[in-house]
């Protein structure tokens, strides 16, 4: 039985040794990091994700009492920063349900990232802000709550604020227990959210929005095993024990990323603080 994923390393991992698809694994500031690079349709097809990069990072729990951010969110900085354009205003936007807690990495993330499109003109120049990148922030909720699809909703912001990129970030689905709250993935292909759980939602992508796209994630739920099934519980998803605590520092591991890839000049310890 194939048990859903989001992860493109899962996928990667059945399809060895596939042409087509390559992946090469460094270690950053004590990260492991996995990259592999999906070259041509016919592996598109294979495992089903679009062409392109994606990155895994592989660390320690975000549940274990030894994590420390700071320790390690540069690794991921410095990747989103690769995949960044140089110049323009970047919309950051936060998908899920803040309310179900396994679902909330996103909004939950966004609302640490330091938003700054309004900061301009004298106000900035006079607080030392004239550096700060152009930064929108977005929360859109989800379709039962909202009547309105979040592809949808990014869609239209990005025809007012004509971003040079937009960064999406949500919850995802793992096929290996052992990445549940442990594992990010950022890839420059767009995201299908809720693939992972089989509520597949409208692609957010570059065809789509028109502009460059940079996804990202943290796996927190997995599909129950048959064998850990009751006849009668049909299909059912998992989250671990301290799944408050992962959203949590998942939420501020990305937050650091994404701020100390926007706002370079900023030292490790002054993003830290903004939270």
């Amino acid at each position: 039985m194939n048990y859903r994923t989001d992860l493109t390393i899962e996928l990667a991992e059945e399809a060895e040794n596939t042409d087509g698809i390559t992946s090469d694994v460094s270690v950053i500031n004590g990260v492991t990091v996995t990259r592999t690079v999906i070259k041509d349709s016919a592996a598109s097809e294979l495992i089903g994700k679009p062409q392109g990069n994606y990155y895994t990072l592989e660390m320690l729990p975000f549940s274990d009492a030894a994590f420390e951010p700071d320790e390690c969110f540069e690794a991921a900085s410095d990747i989103i920063r690769e995949l960044l354009p140089e110049h323009g205003c970047v919309l950051t936007a936060g998908l899920g349900n803040s309310s179900v807690t396994p679902d909330s990495v996103g909004p939950k993330s966004v609302g640490r990232i330091l938003a700054t499109r309004h900061i301009s003109g004298e106000i900035a120049e006079k607080c030392g802000l004239a550096p700060l990148r152009k930064t929108a922030v977005i929360a859109p909720g989800v379709l039962g709550q909202t009547g309105i699809e979040a592809a949808e909703h990014i869609k239209w912001l990005c025809e007012g604020l004509k971003p040079s990129a937009v960064i999406v970030i949500d919850s995802m689905a793992a096929r290996n227990l052992s990445r549940l709250g442990r594992t990010l993935q950022i890839c420059d292909t767009g995201i299908s959210p809720g693939s992972g759980v089989g509520n597949d939602r409208p692609c957010i992508d570059s065809a789509y929005l028109g502009t460059r796209v940079i996804s990202m994630g943290v796996p927190t739920v997995a599909e129950l095993r048959p064998e850990d099934r009751a006849e009668s519980a049909g299909n059912m998803m998992i989250t671990p024990r301290e799944i408050d605590l992962l959203t949590d520092r998942a939420s501020r591991f990305i937050a650091a990323a994404v701020n100390g890839a926007l706002q370079p000049h900023l030292h490790p310890s002054e993003i830290m603080k903004l939270f």
